[in-house]
């Protein structure tokens, strides 16, 4: 089967951030299938062009055995929100262009946000007429505007709503991360459940898995006996960190607890100078790491942390960083309600919940765990027995195979032998 994903955000390799497609793109060619991405030449996560494409419209390239085409995106990128939309316009054109130059496929996959690879997604599978799948990473233009990115009634929020109906509507599938976000499709009348499939976020458990705490990470930044609990993921408006830098605050005569934040965003040098007028110590911001330096993160940690803005709209979501915790046997502080919260603590007992941009009832979960150990450390078996069992990503690639074939129609054999391959 000929592949064509349209990702913005597809990482090159060494960048920090979400990977999921990189590995799927690995399993899927490993499978015998043959891959092909039309991706952006900014990294998401530190705003930054990658070397040697500064300028350069659309460039192709081979990245770790996958066909990937750079193109251009606007380096306005990090400058403001309206330079970030911007960026996305710039991506619409330049992926586009890439996705019509490529190879026909057998299908196409354009995963948003940005919401606007859906424009690209339905013009290249009405030139290639080939079917596409509309993938829903995020509920936008929603979590935009419900974060006050976006106000409710302009101009650019009702074009973006438009945008989400017609690519709901055009899109032969729509694959969503969580049950939450079909509720809602169907809920708001943009597709019924037969158009639906849901395949979710998940983790890596051949490179996410339980290692020793006293690694090279916690020798380098001077971890040694602390109580260290991670951040690890975006630091935008959406994430609200400075509600960790509360907890830090409450936790100033805890000596032995650090808060470690790694990652990148608009938010991070606010949430760094609070802490220096806080005067605190116990907070570090270590900035993006590369995806292969994350395994050793999360596991020189005690306690791995998932927080949002304390917004309804966040009730949808399955942070991928609580995935990476619990394949490394970590437990997880969770400040986010809704499916999140069902799924961490419920489901799979891996974690304790506590009221979303509560810095105090953050630190409490920390004293807890600190105080518990023996809990922490069936969190941590339980987290890891739920992954195993629900959303290793080999599995995952299998059953997007599987719904590749059915819309694709194209011989079924082919899927159940990529499917023993992946899983041996």
């Amino acid at each position: 089967m000929r592949i064509l994903i349209i990702h913005q955000y597809y990482l090159a390799p060494g960048q920090p951030g979400g990977s999921r497609f990189n590995e799927l793109a690995r399993l899927w060619r490993d499978a015998g299938h043959d891959v092909t991405i039309v991706a952006g030449t900014i990294n998401y996560a530190t705003g930054t062009t990658q070397p040697g494409l500064t300028g350069r419209w659309l460039a192709r390239r081979i990245e770790d055995g996958i066909d990937v085409w750079r193109c251009r995106v606007p380096e306005t990128y990090n400058r403001s929100y309206l330079g970030r939309i911007w960026a996305f316009v710039g991506f619409t054109a330049t992926g586009t262009l890439a996705a019509l130059r490529a190879e026909r496929p057998h299908v196409i996959i354009a995963t948003s946000p940005p919401l606007t690879t859906a424009i690209t997604g339905w013009i290249a599978s009405v030139r290639h007429d080939v079917p596409w799948v509309f993938e829903i990473r995020d509920l936008w233009p929603e979590s935009v505007v419900t974060t006050g990115v976006l106000r409710e009634r302009s101009l650019v929020t009702l074009a973006l709503y438009r945008l989400e109906r017609f690519a709901c509507s055009r899109a032969t599938k729509i694959n969503v991360l969580t049950p939450a976000f079909a509720t809602d499709l169907e809920r708001r009348g943009l597709a019924m459940a037969d158009k639906i499939v849901f395949i979710p976020n998940g983790a890596d458990l051949d490179v996410f898995k339980p290692a020793p705490k006293q690694n090279a990470v916690r020798k380098r930044y001077g971890w040694n006996d602390r109580f260290v609990c991670l951040y690890a993921g975006a630091h935008g408006r959406a994430n609200a960190l400075m509600q960790l830098v509360d907890a830090a605050a409450e936790l100033r005569s805890d000596r032995d607890v650090l808060i470690a934040c790694v990652g990148d965003g608009p938010e991070r040098h606010a949430c760094e100078r609070a802490a220096a007028d806080r005067g605190l110590d116990n907070i570090q911001f270590l900035g993006a790491q590369s995806k292969d330096a994350m395994p050793q993160f999360v596991n020189a940690a005690d306690v791995g942390l998932a927080v949002l803005q304390d917004n309804p709209t966040f009730r949808t979501v399955y942070p991928n960083k609580i995935f990476d915790y619990m394949a490394c046997e970590r437990p997880v502080i969770l400040a986010i309600d809704g499916v999140a919260r069902q799924l961490v603590c419920d489901d799979a007992q891996a974690g304790i919940f506590v009221e979303p941009e509560n810095g105090r009832a953050i630190a409490a979960a920390i004293r807890r765990l600190r105080a518990e150990p023996n809990l922490a450390a069936e969190f941590g078996r339980n987290g890891r027995r739920w992954a195993i069992a629900h959303v290793d990503r080999r599995v995952l690639a299998t059953r997007y195979l599987d719904a590749l074939s059915r819309i694709t129609g194209l011989p079924t054999v082919g899927v159940s032998h990529a499917a023993t391959a992946i899983v041996s």
